[in-house]
């Protein structure tokens, strides 16, 4: 998944050498004339500085709503991403931060998604819900290294012949996805798990058509579906209740941009509150 999130106003009070009591103290950052998105300018279909994924959509709903306009900061993510956008006052919001992280405060979520496992569309593991199946031993995986289904293929004795794809610090539009779903549709493995919204898009601009399988029916952790909410800085009160209430009122609206982009989602109050792991596509550090 889609790269989780700093500490937030109060670490950069302590960074600075004040005590937590002062650091509580310190005002809202929030620029009041324009919507400051820190954002990685190449994290397709999240987000790049084209402004052409659904996260680049959904910060001008927002900015819409507030009615004043987007500035990006672009940073690639990965560490120290949330510290030096957010924590540095650089930015205000991350349009994508899953919920349960502790590196930010988190807005109300506006969508939740799944891992998936994209297979052939037409191939012998089109008809598989689960990865508990007896369908898939004996079967090679491609997988991100370090996210959840990793533990998974270990739990069901499926890792053997998985192959791993590593994060790269020059990783570009989530290159471990795509070289994952090109091995896919060139047989080079019989399917690939990624988080839902990575995988379905990779999926849709493959050559051979492949089914894209949300992974909702697991039976052990760790759990494979996240909340996903705006990242903001801690004690800025005011602002999360200014945003939750522009999830609230566009809500339809960001739907249907997830929709366009064939983001898998499920029940946002089906899934218990839990740290995530996502590892690829979300935000980090």
């Amino acid at each position: 998944m889609s790269r989780l999130l700093a500490p937030g106003l109060a670490a950069v009070g302590l960074a600075l050498g004040l005590g937590p009591a002062t650091a509580q103290q310190l005002p809202e950052l929030v620029d009041k004339t324009r919507l400051r998105v820190c954002s990685d300018p190449a994290n397709m279909p999240f987000s790049n500085r084209r402004q052409e994924g659904f996260e680049n959509r959904i910060a001008e709903i927002v900015a819409k709503e507030l009615q004043r306009p987007v500035r990006y900061y672009w940073l690639q993510q990965g560490m120290g991403f949330v510290r030096n956008t957010l924590g540095t006052g650089l930015c205000d919001v991350i349009i994508g931060a899953a919920s349960g992280s502790d590196l930010t405060q988190h807005t109300n979520p506006y969508y939740a998604s799944t891992y998936v496992l994209v297979v052939k569309a037409d191939g012998p593991l089109a008809g598989v819900t689960r990865l508990e199946d007896p369908a898939l031993k004996g079967r090679k995986f491609g997988i991100v290294a370090g996210t959840p289904p990793v533990d998974h293929l270990q739990r069901l004795g499926l890792i053997a012949n998985a192959k791993s794809y590593g994060l790269t610090l020059d990783q570009q539009d989530n290159a471990a996805a795509k070289d994952a779903i090109h091995d896919l549709a060139a047989g080079s493995t019989d399917g690939a798990l990624l988080w839902g919204p990575i995988g379905a898009y990779y999926a849709s601009k493959a050559g051979t058509p492949l089914k894209v399988i949300p992974l909702v029916q697991e039976s052990e952790r760790p759990l494979l579906a996240y909340r996903i909410t705006f990242g903001i800085r801690a004690n800025e009160t005011q602002w999360k209740h200014t945003l939750n209430s522009a999830i609230r009122k566009r809500q339809k609206e960001i739907a249907q941009v997830l929709a366009e982009y064939g983001v898998p989602q499920v029940s946002v109050d089906s899934l218990p509150a839990e740290r995530p792991n996502l590892a690829a596509g979300q935000v980090q550090e």
